[in-house]
């Protein structure tokens, strides 16, 4: 296991850890960009669950490799989706929100492909 790639995943499960908390702490801006782009509400609950559950896999990953694989595959697949969410709505000014986490997560999976 590479430093990068250590260093690189720890950020990623920071990151999602912090964007599933901005979604329960800041819900009712959430809620409401979320119903722009055409996301009911009840989903915010289960998608901030989703993002928590991908950083911890992230992290047990370190010690249990496969975990991390899947976490990261994971994370990537649904931060794709919330650009693909944010496409739809044509809110093209927000793709940018969920890059840098999309970013951080496929940089852990490309890593681990390495390591």
């Amino acid at each position: 296991m590479s430093v990068a790639y250590i260093v690189v995943t720890i950020l990623a499960a920071v990151a999602a850890l912090f964007a599933a908390g901005f979604d329960v702490v800041k819900a009712d801006k959430v809620r409401e960009t979320m119903q722009g782009y055409g996301i009911p509400q009840w989903a915010l609950n289960p998608l901030a669950a989703l993002k928590a559950l991908g950083a911890l896999g992230l992290l047990i990953g370190l010690a249990f490799p496969p975990l991390a694989l899947a976490a990261a595959t994971c994370l990537v697949l649904f931060f794709l989706g919330a650009e693909i969410a944010i496409l739809r709505a044509r809110w093209y000014t927000h793709l940018t929100y969920p890059l840098p986490y999309l970013l951080l997560a496929a940089a852990s999976l490309a890593l681990f492909a390495f390591a």
